[in-house]
């Protein structure tokens, strides 16, 4: 008997380190997509977390005494080197804060007995002295630094204002305000109560304005940086006065306190860009007051306020953001955001409030000085204007009429006030998803119950590939032909287009009533399960003579002119709208739900309908009751796939709508898409910015909504699964 040349054994051992590896590698590979997932949405957070972080405020990383007389102001350059102080005694001081030098760097004498005082807003840096005989003089300290080799050097100077300016009035003055933004205003106040403007008008003639009343108690003067607007305040009863060009009109006379004593005022300030007024009261609240568009008039109107301490001594706007610093008597220092209404910080960092404060011009240096010490605080806010409220609640922005959700993240100048509201495009992402699903969902479930239960064999084996290699078009040309080709259609043609998605659909239904209503040996000849077919011809011949007829069915039902129709009953249109979107993104939606929606049609088990059919019933009553029952998770779970492409779809809705990030269901209007935000301004958003950080959040929406629709899509794919899986 011949001996066995082969080992059973030996063979097992084979496969079963085979098994292993394969097992190893699979298990390995999906662990690696699990744990990628993981990292993505880890790194998302980590970039996302510091936007709700508190500002860091290191007090006293410098400090330097000085030998002056009192200070009347002071700044700080851009790298906590350098200070310069303003002295009574009309002197520039300029103080290097690393050495322990007792005599300034350099100094300048700007003014002598000149005892009257005025600054303006801090981004400007001007500062003016002024005598009672109303003699002006206006100057700008520079901390300039040049790179000499390796070395910075430091070159400061005081730039003064060439024009001789003076008020020509007998009265002494006492009280002084300025600009010199778009031309050289002053105004003052004088021991006769009379307030004076004088400014040069556009042809360079200068212009001398009065008021009329007189002011017997008047606290503060203060004059917007393009001297356009004067603000006049006694009490707590605020003048609003407008520039023409020959005089100032009193627009509005205004209650700061509403009506409250407790509420009295004790001073106001401009914030950044000089839109907004910061009105600080007895009691230590804090209010922000701008101009209102109400009725075709512009009033100042009480905005928000901040409930302070009532031990608060002087605030500090910030120098470019829409913020401000608070300092109180024992020290504390406070930092609020007006825009997203944050307090930003909170610090004990002074013995007791200092006498004055300043801060560099990219505000990442705070300078403050007590008799005649300087300290420097070193601050880091990057993400003031980001809170809860200003992502997702409306908000009252500067010169706005009402509080709104906006997005508008970018302007020309650097005191715009940033509106990072996601409720628009969250909104428009939402918008985007919704139509593209109500023009796909029903074609695309239509057509898979079409194809897998009435179908030829023959047949389906051409149509579902055919549709499945629609999804390997890419989006960039759907969407392409969407905004280039499809877009003007629809425009040139929008009543037929409104008829076509009336009388396509009622005429598939018509045409399978005549189809009924045939003879069976006429209807017995044309082959089983070709029937669509038959409605071919008939849509497209539909929809020519309706395209051919656009112009009378316009007349006919809007009078001629759709588009001054739909303006008449304001309803706006945009040519790259939600109804373009709605046809590309659903084209591209298609076939992912067909695929997936067939497949579970054409799975169900075949004695299920035959079994149903033998029992009696009809095919369609086999179809509601058995079939679609049966298949109803799988149908399901391609619905949400398809949802979970159109939220995360970008080119489509990038190129075929006009990426304007409004509220508002009209299906002619456009809107803006999370995903097409993150693909447009990720390259010119500045990296580790609050813009930058905040399309990352945008990302993280996403994914979190991705997550979030399939766990559900599973869940209740699983409940109908355990539902009927008796059938």
């Amino acid at each position: 008997m011949a001996k066995a040349e082969f080992s059973l054994r030996e063979r097992d051992r084979k496969r079963l380190i085979k098994d292993r590896f394969v097992r190893l590698a699979v298990s390995t590979g999906g662990v690696g997509v699990l744990a990628a997932l993981v990292l993505i949405f880890v790194y998302l957070a980590m970039m996302v977390l510091p936007l709700f972080a508190d500002a860091q405020f290191t007090p006293n990383i410098a400090r330097k005494n000085i030998h002056h007389t009192q200070s009347l102001a002071l700044g700080v350059d851009d790298y906590g080197e350098h200070a310069f102080v303003v002295s009574r005694d009309g002197n520039v001081d300029f103080w290097r804060l690393d050495t322990q030098s007792d005599s300034p760097e350099f100094r300048q004498s700007v003014a002598s007995d000149f005892p009257l005082f005025a600054q303006s807003v801090a981004s400007q840096g001007w500062f003016a002295f002024a005598n009672e005989a109303g003699e002006v003089q206006i100057f700008r300290p520079e901390m300039n630094s040049t790179l000499e080799g390796q070395a910075r050097v430091f070159k400061p100077r005081v730039e003064t204002f060439k024009t001789a300016l003076r008020f020509n009035e007998s009265s002494p003055l006492t009280a002084l305000s300025f600009s010199v933004d778009a031309s050289p205003t002053l105004a003052g106040f004088f021991a006769d109560e009379s307030v004076v403007v004088q400014w040069l008008n556009s042809q360079g003639q200068e212009q001398r304005y009065r008021f009329n009343v007189p002011f017997p108690n008047l606290d503060q003067i203060l004059l917007t940086p393009d001297g356009s607007t004067l603000y006049l305040r006694s009490g707590s009863e605020l003048v609003v006065a407008k520039k023409t060009e020959s005089e100032f009109i009193t627009r509005e006379v205004v209650d700061l306190s509403l009506g409250q004593e407790k509420h009295a005022v004790t001073d106001i300030n401009l914030l950044s860009g000089a839109y907004s007024l910061l009105v600080s009261h007895a009691d230590g609240l804090v209010s922000q007051w701008f101009d209102v568009l109400e009725d075709g008039q512009r009033n100042l109107t009480h905005i928000r306020e901040f409930k302070l301490a009532s031990e608060l001594q002087f605030l500090l706007p910030d120098t470019y953001r829409k913020g401000f610093y608070s300092f109180y008597i024992n020290g504390t220092v406070q930092s609020h955001y007006t825009t997203s209404e944050k307090l930003v910080m909170f610090n004990r960092a002074y013995d007791k409030a200092p006498d004055l404060a300043a801060m560099s011009s990219n505000e990442k240096y705070l300078v403050a000085i007590t008799g005649s010490t300087i300290s420097l605080a070193g601050i880091d806010n990057p993400f003031p204007e980001i809170s809860v409220s200003s992502l997702w609640q409306k908000v009252w922005y500067e010169s706005y009429p009402e509080p709104q959700y906006v997005w508008q993240t970018t302007s020309a100048n650097d005191e715009f006030e940033a509106k990072f509201s996601l409720v628009p495009i969250a909104f428009g992402t939402l918008k985007a998803a919704a139509f593209a699903m109500l023009f796909a969902v029903p074609i695309a479930v239509f057509g898979a119950i079409y194809t897998a239960y009435f179908m030829t064999p023959k047949m389906r084996r051409v149509v579902k590939p055919s549709i499945e290699l629609m999804e390997a078009l890419p989006t960039v040309i759907i969407g392409f032909l969407a905004g280039l080709w499809f877009a003007p259609i629809v425009e040139r043609n929008l009543a037929a287009v409104i008829a076509l998605m009336l009388f396509l659909p009622l005429s598939t239904v018509i045409v399978g009533a005549i189809w009924h209503k045939l003879p069976r040996a006429w209807v017995g000849r044309f082959p089983n399960g070709l029937h669509a077919m038959i409605l071919m011809p008939v849509i497209v011949v539909l929809a020519v003579i309706i395209l051919s007829q656009s112009a009378n069915i316009e007349q006919w039902l809007f009078a001629g002119d759709v588009r001054v129709y739909l303006a008449e009953h304001d309803i706006d249109f945009d040519q790259r709208n939600a109804l373009v979107v709605g046809f590309a993104m659903g084209f591209a939606v298609i076939p992912t739900i067909f695929t997936i929606a067939e497949d579970a049609i054409f799975s169900v088990p075949k004695h299920l309908s035959d079994g149903s059919l033998a029992l009696g019933a009809t095919p369609w009553q086999t179809l509601i009751h058995v079939v679609l029952l049966t298949a109803s998770p799988g149908i399901f779970s391609a619905i949400m796939m398809g949802l979970g492409r159109a939220v995360g779809e970008t080119m489509i809705v990038l190129m075929a709508t006009g990426n304007t990030p409004i509220m508002d269901w009209n299906i002619l209007e456009g809107m803006r898409t999370l995903s097409a935000t993150i693909a447009v301004e990720m390259p010119e958003s500045e990296v580790g910015s609050s813009h930058y950080r905040i399309l990352f959040l945008a990302a993280l929406i996403l994914l979190i909504f991705t997550f979030a629709v399939n766990s559900i899509a599973e869940w209740v794919r699983q409940r109908l699964r355990e539902k009927y899986r008796a059938l």
